[in-house]
């Protein structure tokens, strides 16, 4: 089979190598200035001396008081049993009375092994928790294994540590099974971090915990397990007006984790709990 010539021409002029593939073609213009109108109109700012501190000077000057308390709400829970891990989450966004969204996926799958939660300002923990699931992806290209449910907290928790004071909002958990079993554990914006065997963190955890303390036993089903999950998110939800939307359930165990319930609707779970005790719903 006769082999097919390769053009090297292009090493001629090894100055060409730093250009464009459209260097040669002509846009009908020489200067780059040409070029401005196509960028997008940026952010009109605001028509004050400092835009970017805008809000802090403000929040200084005491004009207008709690411009800067921005009141975030949630629900989320975890808790070790016999079967492995539980982690149950509602879906609501919002900001004071205004709701954002009911849709909001407060579970981070960092890998099939490990799960993160975010209660607090939704994008910190959105983009700090990704960011943790790359660093735990290079550690396992690295060293050929596994991060351990220990190793990928304490790495969440020193970047909290390195922003603490800076503004951050996050209360998160970080579940999963590695060589030593099921761990759960919470960290949050300063830094802290913390093992356990039950967390519930957002503004309706109060409410949740009232369910967890009475259901919760080590030795339950997952199917009980699964049910104290739903029951004590959808409790927060209907006390707390920060929480609402869909419940979401996760089992972690010695395989993985699995999705449980994808999204109930809290409204429908509502009337059927009521119906279990003989009720409307409405009283």
């Amino acid at each position: 089979m006769a082999a097919a010539a390769i053009d090297l021409s292009f090493l001629e002029d090894p100055s060409s190598f730093g250009k464009s593939r459209f260097y040669e073609q002509d846009f009908g213009g020489d200067d780059l200035h040409d070029f401005q109108s196509c960028e997008p109109d940026a952010f009109t700012m605001a028509p004050v001396e400092n835009p970017k501190t805008f809000c802090m000077d403000i929040k200084k000057s005491g004009e207008a008081p709690g411009l800067m308390d921005f009141a975030k709400g949630t629900t989320t829970l975890g808790f070790v049993f016999q079967g492995g891990i539980i982690i149950a989450v509602d879906s609501r966004a919002s900001m004071g009375s205004y709701i954002g969204s009911q849709t909001v996926k407060k579970v981070i799958e960092i890998n099939e092994f490990l799960l993160g939660t975010m209660a607090g300002g939704a994008a910190d923990c959105s983009f700090w928790e990704r960011h943790l699931t790359r660093l735990c992806r290079m550690h396992e290209l690295r060293d050929k294994e596994r991060i351990s449910v220990a190793a990928a907290s304490k790495l969440l928790a020193n970047i909290f540590w390195q922003y603490r004071g800076q503004g951050l909002s996050c209360g998160t958990m970080v579940a999963g099974w590695d060589k030593k079993g099921p761990s759960l554990y919470m960290v949050d914006d300063q830094g802290d971090r913390h093992k356990g065997n039950v967390f519930s963190v957002g503004s309706g955890s109060t409410f949740a915990y009232g369910v967890l303390d009475t259901g919760y036993r080590y030795d339950l089903t997952v199917e009980e397990a699964v049910e104290l999950g739903r029951r004590s998110i959808y409790h927060a939800t209907h006390r707390d007006g920060a929480s609402g939307g869909v419940v979401r359930v996760y089992h972690v165990h010695e395989k993985g984790w699995t999705k449980v319930i994808g999204g109930e609707d809290v409204n429908k779970l509502h009337y059927m709990y009521a119906a279990e005790k003989g009720l409307k719903g409405d009283e």
